[in-house]
């Protein structure tokens, strides 16, 4: 009987101890933006959730987009050029250092 007690009580504590399933992607998801004044700066997204879509904030209330996206999280991100992701998938960025241009232009973003 102690015998099953402790097999037991020792699975359930492993079961309460395993890690569940990521929510997140881990690192961080940079791009560039020109501010009210023109001025080039760098936002970015530190272990953005997956699966949600995510508006670039620091453009969202201007009619401008972000451009020349890093992404250095371990999952990947999908960047669109319309601010709620609903427009077809614009370009895909591989985890891990996928990357694009000056030229890439994005106003939100999914990562899986």
């Amino acid at each position: 009987m102690r015998t099953s007690f402790l097999a037991v009580a020792s699975a359930l504590a492993l079961f309460c101890t395993a890690p569940g399933i990521a929510s997140a992607a881990e690192g961080e998801f940079s791009y560039r933006y020109l501010d009210q004044d023109g001025e080039v700066r760098v936002g970015s997204l530190v272990d953005p959730p997956s699966g949600k879509c995510i508006e670039i904030p620091e453009i969202a209330d201007w009619d401008t987009s972000a451009f020349r996206p890093r992404n250095d999280t371990d999952s990947r991100a999908v960047v669109f050029k319309d601010d709620d992701c609903e427009s077809d998938a614009y370009f895909s960025l591989r985890p891990n250092g996928g990357h694009g241009s000056d030229r890439l232009l994005l106003r939100s973003v999914v990562f899986s």
